[in-house]
């Protein structure tokens, strides 16, 4: 080999080495699948949003054009001198998939909060199978919603709202691989109509929390005014799982479930529950956790002695003009002045 070869192939052999360790900083940019990917997502086995995803099929890129170049040839960047510690190679240019909003994942067509005030609309609805709560009622209160699933089939949220549902909460999920499949429409349209909104979750205790954390997130919208999540335990007796573990790991799973979605949507999940359940599993416990209390017969204060909640699902039968059907019927613990103030720290 001749001495004056040298210098030129050091030369190929840096700028060849340059370009394999920017290839190697280009695969570290990309993002890797989470290992916590569920099963229903891999392989759904029941109803799956209609939008798509994603398309996993990679693009080909556009041949390349040669360009002509006749100033001078430049001194390659591999023998350029950088002021940037030794390590891995970063490229010159800002990739643009690491081009993104201030705040990713909130839905752009919310926008930040308003200071404004909504109108609260007084309390309206009928029941088909009345309570006397006495000197408790929930109608002397004032902040009254209701909770919707695909029972309700078609409804006019405009209606609905004027009767006296100033907030809602939505059935999205339960288990891993179940949608409601009015949930997007009952979404789009409580929205629409000016409803305070939010999403709840069926837990379904023959499933992992984390795979139910991942369903739920994958299907309901990071928005910036939406309510905070809910976790909706209780024992169903119609459930397919018959399984009654032990409180310790009651607590452990929702702990899983709740945890994931605090840190995705930035608010503390509430906790929905019923009498029975709540005996076996929650009694003096998470207290530090918002509570969504079932109790139509009677005040929470005596069905829950102690508990402090922050919503009242007092009937499951009311009736309501935009609704086909029953429908159950909450109120918020507080004045409207303290209802505004709950929703403007969301």
């Amino acid at each position: 080999m001749r001495p004056s070869a040298v210098p030129a192939i050091l030369l190929a052999a840096l700028i060849l080495s340059g370009c394999a360790a920017s290839s190697g900083a280009e695969d570290v940019l990309t993002p890797v699948p989470s290992r916590e990917t569920t099963n229903a997502i891999t392989q759904p086995s029941g109803p799956i949003p209609a939008a798509a995803v994603g398309d996993p099929t990679p693009q080909a890129s556009p041949p390349q054009q040669p360009l002509s170049w006749a100033g001078q040839v430049p001194e390659p960047q591999a023998l350029v001198p950088a002021d940037r510690p030794v390590g891995m190679p970063m490229p010159t240019e800002r990739p643009v998939a690491m081009l993104m909003p201030a705040n990713p994942g909130i839905d752009p067509d919310v926008g930040t909060k308003s200071p404004t005030r909504s109108r609260i609309y007084g309390h309206r609805f009928r029941d088909a199978k009345p309570i006397n709560f006495g000197s408790t009622s929930p109608r002397k209160l004032a902040v009254h919603g209701v909770d919707v699933s695909r029972w309700q089939g078609e409804i006019d949220w405009e209606t609905l709202r004027q009767q006296g549902a100033n907030f809602v909460y939505i059935k999205a999920t339960d288990g891993g691989d179940h949608l409601d499949p009015m949930f997007k429409k009952n979404w789009r349209r409580a929205k629409e109509a000016g409803l305070k909104h939010g999403a709840y979750h069926f837990f379904y205790w023959c499933r992992t929390a984390g795979e139910q954390a991942d369903w739920f997130i994958r299907n309901v919208p990071r928005e910036a005014n939406a309510l905070p999540p809910v976790i909706d335990v209780e024992w169903n007796g119609e459930s397919s799982c018959k399984r009654r573990i032990s409180p310790a790991r009651v607590r452990e799973k929702m702990q899983v479930f709740m945890d994931k979605l605090e840190r995705y949507y930035g608010q503390r999940p509430i906790i929905y529950t019923a009498p029975d359940f709540y005996r076996d599993n929650l009694k003096g416990q998470m207290l530090d956790y918002p509570f969504w209390l079932r109790s139509v017969a009677a005040h929470p204060s005596k069905v829950y002695p102690g508990r402090k909640w922050l919503f009242w699902q007092y009937s499951g039968s009311g009736l309501s003009d935009g609704v086909d059907g029953k429908i159950d019927l909450n109120v918020f613990n507080g004045n409207e002045s303290d209802w505004h103030d709950w929703v403007a720290s969301r």
